[in-house]
């Protein structure tokens, strides 16, 4: 049986690689080390001062010379404060550089990865990632690295001072470090596993927090408000029990740390008093400057476990980040043609493709569209149809066969000029908490409101929004709240319609819209699908007599082709069954 690799409690490779984004504030980094250089020497110093003092002129009860030792005391503490203010602010400063640079690296990473990775990751773990993961990542330079390192020199400074005041009474100091030492060691090996365990559940908690807001209706009409809340508890009461781990690792060393040190003073006071009574090998001076410096020895081993502790939770919140940051999920933008103003011809020619491996999805689909025409397609829910929308904007990629615009294969341009060329209204209309005016221009500058406006009234959807309170400033809130199902779909036209597409594709469901917002669709539909190539996922009648040509689907084929009349000549025919079963009845109506 292979061992299991153990996990450094440091990993120095994923350390190197965050060290890596410290490059363009490299002066801002050296300064701050020159900082913690100056800080630990004074604070060091100060000490030795101080015992000058006692044996020169207080014990000997001698003011000449006394004042020179008060002034540099005073200098001392003065440069400590000056470079402790400039190293908390240039260190804080610096992680949130950093954090920075790293969380726009990541949500433009995110913006980019295929809609299959999507559809496999939780929402909630990815905000972790992006806000609460990234402040740990800050606090590395702000609370850890660098406190770390100036803890580390005081330590050395301090054990040299000790060792050339009094060597006797150095190593009764030394005497208890390894105790301290081994009790950090395990300290930062268990908080390590603590840290981890926190990170894994502060994520599952987001994840359920953001879904279940996020579906709130749905627990509601199914009064599933019981249920959920006691899930809550469940994932609550993990993320606190994870939280105790860490309470009841510190409730352990830091005692033991406080005990060691406190006990070092006792040993220090009994043997130097010993000695400063006895035969003076120790003076006073010495043993008032040991007492001092006792804890300054001893509390920064301490806190070194702390901010170790901050360390490592930023380490493991780093390495999460990487690891969405090394996420090879993108589709493949190698294409170097640019595609402007296409006619809007378009052909599939033994398209298939799969979601899931093995099991495919579209079985070898053969279609062409010619510019200008409208096709509408038709069949039972998980027949293709919204497949064939993905494939044409290359949100996943096909396992086989060749999708062409104007006789052009979309893998060769490039994705931006296929997606400019192309407009989607999707079934699920997705509106930015935002104005209107925004949500239809996406903020783009190259879109003015004059143009926005006409186009509005030239679908006809102009008089709803002026009806609106501000107009087109009117704010809709977080996905449209403040809009009807037919109005966030009116707006989708309106965002669609402006882009001036070359082709045009429709998932047009009215099912849940009232008949003046219906009236209002249609009409749209009309307006922006005339001249254009136009694929029209077609869930009324209406849409699909207007067709050119209609592609009838079942589980993954294309099993007949045509228009209205034609389709329904054919006896038994799929098409001739499915507009009996489901469009008899609204052509009646």
């Amino acid at each position: 049986m292979s061992e299991k690799r153990k996990e450094p409690i440091f990993d120095v490779t994923l350390f190197k690689r965050l060290l890596h984004y410290i490059k363009p504030y490299k002066v801002v980094f050296f300064g701050i080390f020159l900082a913690v250089i100056i800080i630990s020497l004074a604070s060091a110093i100060r000490p030795y001062v101080l015992q000058q003092a006692i044996d020169n002129n207080i014990v000997k009860r001698e003011f000449e010379g006394f004042l020179p030792y008060v002034f540099l005391m005073i200098g001392l503490l003065m440069v400590e404060a000056i470079f402790q203010l400039l190293f908390i602010f240039y260190a804080a400063w610096l992680g949130q550089s950093v954090v920075k640079d790293v969380r726009v690296k990541l949500f433009d990473r995110m913006l980019r990865f295929k809609m299959k990775y999507y559809d496999n990751s939780s929402v909630g773990v990815l905000i972790t990632r992006a806000v609460t993961d990234m402040e740990r990542i800050a606090d590395i330079f702000g609370e850890g690295l660098f406190m770390i390192f100036r803890d580390v020199l005081t330590m050395i400074i301090v054990a040299s001072v000790m060792l050339y005041m009094n060597v006797k009474i150095s190593l009764i100091v030394f005497l208890m470090l390894p105790v301290i030492l081994y009790a950090t060691r395990l300290f930062q090996k268990y908080m390590k596993k603590a840290f981890e365990e926190v990170r894994t559940e502060v994520s599952n908690l987001n994840s359920f927090v953001q879904e279940r807001l996020t579906g709130m209706k749905i627990l509601q009409l199914f009064t599933r408000e019981d249920t959920e809340y006691r899930k809550f508890k469940a994932i609550n009461e993990r993320h606190k029990k994870g939280w105790l781990k860490t309470v009841w690792y510190n409730s352990i060393f830091f005692p033991i740390a406080e005990l060691s040190s406190s006990i070092t003073i006792g040993l220090v006071a009994w043997y130097g008093g010993l000695n400063t009574a006895l035969d003076q090998s120790a003076s006073l001076g010495d043993l008032t400057a040991f007492i001092m410096m006792i804890p300054m020895l001893f509390r920064p081993l301490r806190q070194i476990a702390d901010k170790f502790n901050t360390l490592q939770m930023g380490m493991v919140a780093a390495k999460r980040v990487f690891k969405v940051l090394d996420t090879n999920s993108q589709i493949d933008d190698s294409g170097t043609l640019n595609l402007v103003d296409l006619k809007g011809d378009i052909a599939f020619k033994d398209v298939r493709f799969s979601y899931v491996k093995d099991e495919e999805v579209l079985k070898g689909i053969n279609f062409e569209v010619t510019s200008g025409e409208t096709v509408a397609i038709v069949g039972a829910t998980g027949a293709g149809k919204s497949t064939i929308i993905n494939l044409l904007n290359r949100f996943y990629e096909i396992d086989n066969g060749t999708i062409c615009v104007d006789g052009v294969d979309i893998k060769e341009a490039s994705l931006n000029s296929l997606r400019q060329q192309i407009a989607v209204v999707l079934q699920d209309v997705f509106l930015f908490a935002d104005t209107i005016l925004n949500n239809i221009t996406l903020n783009n500058i190259d879109i003015t409101q004059d143009q926005v406006e006409k186009a509005a009234k030239e679908i006809g959807v102009h008089d709803f929004i002026m009806s609106l309170p501000n107009g087109y400033n009117y704010n809709v809130k977080e996905r449209g709240t403040m809009l009807s199902s037919g109005q966030r779909q009116l707006i989708s036209f309106l965002r669609a319609y402006v882009t001036n597409p070359s082709i045009l594709v429709l998932d047009e469901a009215t099912s849940s819209v009232d008949s003046y917002s219906e009236q209002l669709i249609q009409d749209a539909t009309d307006k922006i699908t005339q001249g254009r190539t136009s694929i029209v996922i077609a869930h009324r009648l209406a849409t699909i007599k207007k067709a050119d040509k209609i592609l009838v689907m079942d589980a993954g084929h294309i099993v007949e082709q045509g228009t209205h009349d034609s389709l329904l000549q054919k006896e038994n025919g799929y098409y001739k069954n499915l507009y009996e079963v489901q469009f008899l009845s609204e052509e009646v109506v």
